[in-house]
């Protein structure tokens, strides 16, 4: 893949625990993190030049911790916040925790072996090295956006960003317990617009913002086949501006 984005990610190796020594913006390293339970997992890691305004935590999609997610975390770092993406993956497949973009079937294999108990385990560890409790976000896309949806309603955030999370209405009954922000397509054909309806009406409070024309994963430029660039910046410009609200002034 050609490295072509000013923020991708700098591949170096996985480093001592609790976290590996970061590299400055706008480059993301991989690090390595400790679960409760003992479990190891790699995980992406960017930090801002500077004090952090606060920390996100960034759960990948159904393909795993892809350069996407470093790229992600950069740009996170980029507007001022320490940003981790931890591989929810590495219970399962941890020499093997990415897919290709036309192996989808393999992904869902590992998501579908994949307990609430482990998952939470992992987000907890990559919050705590994210920044102090009351600072630090949760945020997902796609498999990952409906696990931030879960993680956010099971316990206080600062904030969550959520990136169609693909089976959010699927828990549309759990509350997320912080200001939430939530970008979807108007043409995604995981979350539909009667989908999308209900959870607007069961979370009228929720900042959701839908986008003409795009479908699933239009946020992720690797995937060109569903990449919008328009609805992409917009998003992004928004979650900036809500976690400027939400995290940085609280």
């Amino acid at each position: 893949m050609t490295l072509a984005l000013s923020r991708r990610v700098l591949l170096t190796a996985t480093a001592a625990l609790p976290f590996a020594t970061h590299a400055a913006t706008p480059g993301a390293q991989k690090v390595t993190l400790t679960a409760a339970d003992g479990h190891k997992l790699m995980a992406w890691k960017a930090e801002p030049v500077g004090k952090p305004k606060g920390g996100i935590v960034v759960l990948h999609a159904v393909y795993g911790p892809t350069t996407h997610m470093g790229d992600v975390c950069a740009r996170w770092a980029e507007a001022g916040y320490a940003a981790i993406a931890p591989s929810l993956y590495d219970r399962v497949s941890p020499n093997e925790n990415t897919v290709a973009y036309d192996k989808l079937q393999d992904g869902v294999k590992k998501m579908n072996a994949l307990t609430e108990a482990m998952i939470f385990a992992d987000v907890e560890a990559a919050a705590k090295a994210a920044g102090p409790a009351d600072k630090v976000a949760i945020s997902g896309f796609c498999f990952g956006g409906t696990w931030s949806w879960r993680a956010g309603a099971a316990r206080k955030w600062a904030a969550q960003v959520n990136f169609y999370g693909s089976n959010v209405f699927d828990f549309n009954d759990l509350t997320p317990q912080a200001p939430t922000i939530f970008h979807v397509g108007d043409m995604d054909n995981q979350i539909t617009m009667p989908k999308i309806d209900a959870i607007r009406a069961k979370h009228a409070d929720m900042d959701l913002h839908i986008y003409s024309g795009a479908v699933h994963a239009f946020e992720n430029p690797d995937q060109t086949a569903s990449y919008k660039k328009d609805a992409a910046e917009l998003a992004w410009q928004r979650s900036i501006a809500f976690m400027d609200r939400h995290v940085a002034k609280a």
